[in-house]
């Protein structure tokens, strides 16, 4: 192939991260109790379903349960692919070609990838040290839209609600995207917020709290007149018909996300504490997952578990980031596992 047929604002996009999977998987930040319930029960009813026909172009019916869930209208939603597709639906909408994205660093990597497939640019602009934002200078940054994870990936840390405010107010005239796909872990959502505001959207995921990621549900939430503009640009149908219905039964069982969120909040106590005592630096998560800093090489520690049969994620060849790896907050069987092997490594490469 020719490389001047590729446009030339994606030839230096990298393939997302593909390991070969085995073992216990702590490297993806999915629910420790396994597939939802209701996702069986709702795979049985579409044993009855005709999928000879087509969904709703905008999933009407999961539109009004989220409406409902949140008091909100369902035009205010738009559903998608995964809450990635809800992201490439935003910059779809309302970046030209060449405009620049405002991102803190370090940030979840598609962000960037969104950017660029939409021909856009992006401007880093690093956090703080305690990984806060930098409200200062993310309020000097020149750019259309500025987006934002809370809980931040990798970093695992919320933002000061404050410090969020001060940059939607700091640049009233771009639009703030605020990634809430660990938002159910924390505690926290800027949701309740958004009629206060014509420049913020939310973005949300059935995959992390809901126990869905296989079946790629994930959504928008804004003001009419955002979500109408992304509701035109997203792609007719692009929700399975059995997705859709998955999660309309996954909302009725609120209590299974409760469940999920005590689990970890107690599991997160329990890897922290033990990370901590086999000497690594542990920092403050409020998500489902942990950022920490290795005793060892953060591949040949990643390698090691591996081959132990334990799967992280290693981010330490990141600036700003460096020997850092990351991991799922599990069960207290899994984290056990996790520490006694982790142990293991240590031990080995004394």
């Amino acid at each position: 192939m020719k490389l001047e047929w590729q446009r030339s604002t994606v030839r230096d996009i990298p393939l997302y991260y593909n390991p070969k999977v085995s073992g216990l998987r702590m490297d993806t930040s999915t629910n420790p109790l396994g597939a939802n319930p209701a996702a069986k029960e709702a795979l049985m009813e579409c044993m009855e379903m005709d999928l000879n026909q087509y969904p709703s172009p905008y999933s009407d019916a999961l539109r009004g349960a989220l409406g409902e869930l949140y008091s909100l209208p369902p035009e205010d939603f738009v559903v998608g692919n995964g809450s990635d597709e809800a992201l490439d639906i935003i910059f779809k909408s309302f970046l030209e070609p060449g405009e620049t994205v405002v991102l803190p660093y370090p940030g979840y990597s598609l962000h960037s990838y969104f950017v660029k497939v939409n021909a856009g640019k992006a401007m880093f602009v690093d956090l703080r040290d305690d990984f806060q934002l930098d409200v200062e200078r993310l309020n000097r940054a020149k750019g259309k839209v500025l987006l934002l994870c809370n809980p931040n990936n990798p970093t695992s840390n919320t933002f000061r609600h404050q410090d969020i405010e001060a940059v939607i107010n700091g640049v009233p005239d771009r639009i703030v995207v605020v990634d809430e796909a660990y938002g159910e872990f924390a505690g926290k959502s800027f949701i309740p917020e958004l009629q206060d505001y014509d420049n913020v959207i939310v973005t949300r995921t059935f995959s992390k709290a809901y126990a869905l990621a296989g079946m790629r549900i994930g959504y928008a939430v804004s003001n009419p007149d955002l979500a109408g503009v992304m509701q035109r640009v997203k792609i007719p149908y692009s929700l399975n018909r059995v997705s859709e219905m998955v999660a309309l039964k996954a909302l009725k069982d609120q209590e299974f996300v409760r469940h999920s969120v005590k689990v970890v909040n107690e599991g997160r106590k329990q890897l922290h504490d033990g990370l901590s005592r086999l000497g690594f630096e542990v920092f403050l998560s409020e998500a489902n997952f942990i950022l920490f800093k290795g005793k060892i090489d953060h591949r040949l520690l990643v390698e090691r578990l591996a081959k132990k049969g334990v799967m992280i994620r290693d981010f330490g060849d990141k600036r700003r980031l460096e020997n850092c790896v990351r991991t799922t907050i599990g069960t207290e069987g899994m984290n056990r596992l996790l520490l006694d092997k982790m142990a293991e490594v240590l031990r080995e490469c004394r």
